[in-house]
């Protein structure tokens, strides 16, 4: 019997939870995997950070001296002398010694002599030849050929024309009467008769012959062994199919249904709830680790900075920014205004040594200094000394 479709439903699932799979597999693989994790964070956390160290400490100073070295000693002075010594004078070599002499001679003695020969030699005789040419083509060959295309060809070609046509005529009539009318002839009123004749002979033959017994056979005969045949092969299917299936695929169903698709699941969800407790333990370790590696890295940091750089710093502060000061204060700044002071008495002693040598240099005149606007310029203002009245004139 088979089986009610409210049999074959499918069983609800379970409320989602915990089971107690997870919870035995959990606590030791989260113990085993923070043993193994830790170390490796830690080692992790510190080789993380000594290159970090060293990529700001030493790697980025260092590549930044090496490039301003490179730049400095080698890629300025190469561009330099490059441009300088090698490209300035060779171009101007070149266009000295070669382009300009080379471009003298090719316009002087190709250039102007081809021009001239073209336009006084050439161009004329060009002109005078093909005029005398096209004279001579045009009254020797087109004219002649003209009048006798004309007067001639013509008339006779229209005579062959007609010629053909009639005889044509001729030749086509003469065909049809010795050879397509006798054949029409013959096939119309004797070989079409015989041929239909004969076709409807054959076809009754065919048919009371070989036709009509092979339907009488196929119906007869044929089609009872045929249906006897299958109705054989159709019972020994049904019951081969019946065997197969009570001694085959029902044995394999149930054995799949209730013994290898639970173990399966079984070994699945075990194998599944393993995988994703040993992930977690895993992301749980590696954060605990990077906490730990942290707090660690913040323990070591605040006591190198106590021990090292807290020293270091009062040390630059209190001791070293005022000594420097001082330094700068009571040493560099007079050393550098004595420097400048020496420098000026050595540039003003050599002006004077030039002088008294060669002379001073020969002054240009200079200009009168220009009024202010909406001043009267000096000849024209009133003075005690010079009055332009009449009773202080002279």
């Amino acid at each position: 019997m088979e089986p009610s479709d409210r049999e074959r439903q499918v069983p609800a699932r379970y409320e989602p939870g915990e089971g107690c799979v997870t919870t035995v597999v959990r606590l030791p693989v989260r113990i085993v995997v923070l043993v193994l994790v830790v170390p490796v964070r830690l080692v992790w956390d510190a080789l993380a950070a000594a290159g970090r160290a060293v990529n700001r400490s030493v790697l980025r100073p260092l590549g930044r001296g090496l490039a301003w070295l490179w730049r400095t000693l080698v890629a300025v002075p190469v561009v330099w002398a490059w441009r300088t010594l090698v490209v300035i004078p060779v171009a101007w070599a070149w266009r000295t010694l070669v382009v300009i002499p080379l471009s003298w001679i090719w316009r002087t003695l190709v250039v102007a002599p081809l021009v001239w020969l073209w336009r006084s030699v050439l161009a004329p005789a060009g002109r005078g030849t093909a005029m005398a040419v096209a004279w001579l083509v045009r009254y020797l060959l087109v004219v002649p050929a003209k009048w006798l295309y004309t007067y001639v060809l013509t008339p006779v070609g229209h005579g062959i024309v007609l010629a053909l046509g009639a005889l044509g005529l001729a030749l086509a009539w003469l065909g049809r009467a010795l050879f397509v009318w006798p054949w029409v002839t013959l096939w119309r009123y004797v070989l079409a008769p015989v041929g239909r004749g004969i076709g409807a002979a054959v076809a009754w033959l065919v048919r009371y012959l070989i036709v009509v017994p092979a339907q009488w056979l196929y119906a007869y005969v044929l089609t009872p062994a045929g249906h006897g045949i299958a109705w054989l092969v159709r019972g020994i299917g049904a019951v081969l199919a019946t065997l197969v299936r009570w001694l085959v695929v029902v044995p394999v169903v149930t054995l799949w249904r209730y013994v290898l698709a639970p173990a399966g699941r079984l070994l699945a969800a075990v194998v599944t709830v393993v995988v994703r407790e040993v992930g977690a333990a895993i992301g749980l370790c590696w954060r605990a680790a990077g906490i730990l590696s942290r707090a660690l890295g913040r323990f070591l940091g605040t006591v190198l900075r106590w021990v090292f750089a807290e020293p270091l710093r009062w040390v630059y502060r209190s001791v070293l920014t005022p000594l420097g000061h001082v330094i700068r204060d009571g040493l560099w700044r007079p050393v550098r205004q004595a420097l400048r002071t020496a420098r000026a008495t050595v540039r003003q002693t050599r002006r004077e040594i030039r002088r008294a040598l060669f002379g001073a240099p020969a002054q240009p005149p200079r200009a009168a200094a220009a009024a202010p606007r909406r001043e009267p310029g000096a000849p024209g203002t009133r003075t005690l000394g010079s009055s332009t009245t009449a009773l202080t004139k002279d």
